[in-house]
């Protein structure tokens, strides 16, 4: 019987409980997952099934969900982090990471997180959940990828201000942004020959230097010295006019220069069924592309889309490792 998915369990005070418990709801065994967290956290009325190997979870989840226990101290109150919590929520990172590079778990997907209650109950040292996976993995270097069927999108530049994206905006970071894609798409989706549509930084890709020089100085070389080694790169190009449907027909994934470049073509075209991947790591990582929503927190309200997409991606992208 092939691995499961491990879905880590998130902020308890945000959507990620029942959006689990939702995604469980239509999917049930046809995409075997377990949850690892508190059944305490679960909707009311959640059918569980409390497991104590990611083994039993295939069996288990035709009549119910999954459930890899992790207690957690203190209360819970819907829209309210607990800091008693914070400690919880790393661990429970940690466990899932530590399934998947054993084997036990096909795949991580993780339910979003709410960083500054993880900073402020916990110390949390990283900025996000990435650059802690990256780190209990022992890698340097990840990408992150937002996915849909519709579009993939790589930020070379991601968190940062717009005004400082052209020093980030280094060779060595465009080549090892367009190296991790280009290896990820031939081992984890299973393409022969990616084609990768590399967008310019300045409107019009700079039109030859008159609006810019970081398509001629930075993007331009690192392009010419990666087609020589063979790889399938177009541009840099206007970034204004590679996201209609002809122009998303002639590439795999695009790779864009700074944040929002590369998240509102995607969030546009697919709002509700965007996933964020996490390239470069040693274990395939998903996550619904977006936050805790303490906002709507135990509602009834929330999506489960994003999260259900999340886990199909990690499937695929699992067994395609696997293969």
């Amino acid at each position: 019987m092939s691995a499961s998915i491990a879905l880590s369990c998130g902020e308890p005070a945000g959507i990620g409980p029942e959006i689990a418990a939702a995604a469980w709801d239509r999917l049930r065994g046809a995409l075997p997952f377990f949850l690892i967290g508190d059944p305490a956290h679960l909707p009311s009325g959640t059918p569980i099934a409390c497991i104590t190997d990611p083994a039993e979870a295939s069996a288990a989840s035709a009549l119910a969900l999954p459930v890899l226990v992790h207690s957690f101290d203190g209360p819970l109150t819907r829209g309210v982090p607990n800091p008693a919590h914070a400690q919880g929520v790393i661990d429970v990172i940690a466990r899932g990471v530590g399934l998947v590079q054993s084997g036990a778990a096909l795949a991580l997907c993780t339910a979003p997180i709410h960083k500054q209650a993880l900073q402020d109950g916990a110390g949390f040292a990283f900025p996000g959940h990435t650059e802690f996976l990256a780190h209990l993995a022992g890698v340097d270097r990840v990408v992150m990828m937002l996915a849909s069927d519709q579009l993939r999108v790589v930020p070379t530049t991601i968190h940062i201000p717009l005004k400082d994206v052209p020093q980030a905006l280094t060779p060595d970071l465009l080549e090892e942004t367009i190296r991790i894609t280009h290896a990820a798409l031939i081992r984890d989706f299973g393409l022969r020959a990616p084609r990768l549509a590399i967008a310019g930084l300045n409107p019009h890709a700079g039109e030859g230097g008159k609006m810019g020089r970081e398509e001629i100085d930075v993007i331009g070389p690192v392009l010419t010295r990666l087609r020589a080694e063979g790889l399938d790169l177009r541009g840099p190009m206007s970034a204004d006019t590679m996201f209609h449907a002809a122009a998303r027909a002639q590439y795999d994934t695009a790779i864009c220069m700074y944040h929002d470049q590369a998240l509102i073509p995607i969030k546009t075209l697919d709002f509700d069924r965007g996933v964020n991947v996490t390239l470069g790591l040693p274990f395939i990582r998903t996550s619904p592309d977006h936050g805790t929503a303490l906002d709507i927190a135990g509602q009834g309200r929330a999506n489960p889309t994003s999260l259900i997409e999340a886990l199909k991606l990690a499937q695929v992208m699992g067994e395609a490792r696997r293969a």
